[in-house]
């Protein structure tokens, strides 16, 4: 079957499997049949990372594998199969009050992936990444054998796993806290900056805040370079909350991008008008409102198959970090490259990042990150190979969750642990079991 992942760039033939029980998954390790010396094989979520790191010769999807095992109500720890979806577990624990302690973008994706791309979330500054909640992993490895790792059991095998895309083996089951909540609701805060300066002052005087994201118009160019609406949330109390359902979920949207859109739709006139309404449509610097959690958190998840608007071949998300003391200087130099391109993005999302975690191949780190889509075309590789020399330079890192296209040199001058991560991979035979597209890329 043809696979590809969120950005729908590369596609791949790849065989699947879908073992909906751990000992399925075990018997795949111990099958001859998986220990071809050219072999590639990736564990595989719901696709929602966008390039190629799920992509490979085999695919085994965990989305069957999806079950709750125990929740402890005292402490909200929840223990559950790793194919379960986000989804699943707001829909399950937000009308007992219980929410996510990280999420990304998307509610669509499975806890193992999760763990995989270590995501990060709009309170990373606050929060950390995912894998900072996680108190343990059931990995199966390449020879068949589940173990156990956390922090402080089998250790290094624990920090090449959150984050290590898949490359250690299989991920199994995963113990993690979920956070209280009493309503379903967030009350915002939104402010409109004039440039990029002021959005950047706004972040760092609301660093207390829980939540924060700022949507930047990535065409706007002179004195109104980095104009953005940064939104701010906090949880809800439910005395301050006027709805009677205070914990409800979201229904999952009826909206579909039912085909994909021709490729002259999506060009920098059309990005540019819509940049123009969607900042325009804040009339007041500073506003409030109360919101349920989905349009907050998810707002593209309202629309099913979104990434069809980017024509059939597909789109690059390109996410980068570089560190605060860069902050002003590098996004401004980055933000120029993009306006004068006219290679708009409809997202452009700038978030502030905490510190760093101790696994090996983790994304975030003390800084400011953006995020930006971009259609696919014969000439889109050459610039992002400019924006990759300016991250470079200013001491910054890729996305490998987001990435379709980064070199081998890149991405071994940004990692700069990525040796301790193969050791470890060899050390348990990963490296002759678990690559994909992307590993082979980067030349691990």
């Amino acid at each position: 079957m043809k696979l590809t992942g969120w950005g729908r760039y590369p596609t791949i033939d790849s065989q699947s499997v879908f073992p909906n029980q751990p000992g399925l998954v075990k018997s795949l390790m111990h099958s001859t049949e998986h220990k071809h010396e050219h072999l590639t094989q990736i564990a595989r979520g719901l696709g929602r990372s966008y390039g190629d790191s799920s992509l490979a010769d085999h695919s085994i999807n965990l989305s069957k594998l999806d079950n709750f095992i125990s929740f402890n109500e005292n402490t909200g720890e929840l223990t559950c199969s790793a194919g379960l979806s986000f989804s699943e577990i707001l829909r399950v624990f937000i009308p007992k009050g219980w929410f996510l302690p990280v999420t990304p973008g998307t509610q669509f994706i499975t806890v193992g992936g999760a763990i995989a791309s270590d995501v990060h979330g709009k309170n990373h500054h606050i929060d950390g990444s995912f894998s900072e909640h996680v108190s343990k992993i059931t990995l199966c490895l390449a020879s068949g054998d589940a173990v156990e790792c956390s922090a402080t059991l089998n250790t290094p095998l624990f920090h090449a796993t959150c984050g290590g895309m898949g490359l250690t083996g299989i991920i199994l089951q995963a113990t993690f806290k979920l956070k209280r909540i009493e309503t379903a609701f967030i009350d915002e805060t939104t402010f409109k900056t004039t440039n990029l300066s002021e959005t950047l002052e706004k972040f760092e005087q609301h660093d207390a805040a829980t939540y924060s994201v700022a949507w930047i118009d990535c065409l706007a160019t002179g004195k109104n370079l980095g104009r953005s609406l940064l939104m701010l949330g906090e949880h809800a109390l439910s005395e301050s909350n006027s709805n009677q359902n205070t914990l409800h979920v979201a229904p999952h949207s009826k909206l579909n991008m039912p085909l994909d859109l021709p490729g002259f739709t999506l060009n920098s006139l059309s990005v540019k008008a819509f940049n123009v309404l969607y900042y325009g449509k804040v009339r007041q610097q500073e506003s409030q409102r109360n919101v349920h959690y989905a349009p907050f958190f998810y707002p593209l998840d309202s629309i099913q198959n979104w990434n069809r608007m980017y024509g059939k071949k597909g789109f690059v998300q390109y996410q980068f970090v570089i560190p605060k003391s860069a902050g002003l200087v590098g996004l401004t130099e980055i933000l120029t490259e993009i306006a004068h391109s006219k290679r708009g993005s409809f997202l452009a999302v700038l978030k502030v990042f905490g510190k760093g975690n101790d696994n090996y191949l983790s994304f975030p780190e003390e800084g400011y990150t953006l995020a930006l889509d971009f259609k696919l075309d014969s000439t889109l590789f050459a610039f992002l190979n400019r924006l990759d020399d300016i991250v470079l330079n200013y001491g910054g890192k890729l996305y490998l969750t987001k990435d379709a296209r980064m070199s081998e040199k890149m991405f071994k001058q940004s990692y700069p642990l990525w040796e301790q991560f193969q050791e470890v991979r060899q050390q348990y035979d990963a490296h002759k079991a678990f690559n994909s597209l992307q590993s082979k890329r980067l030349g691990l």
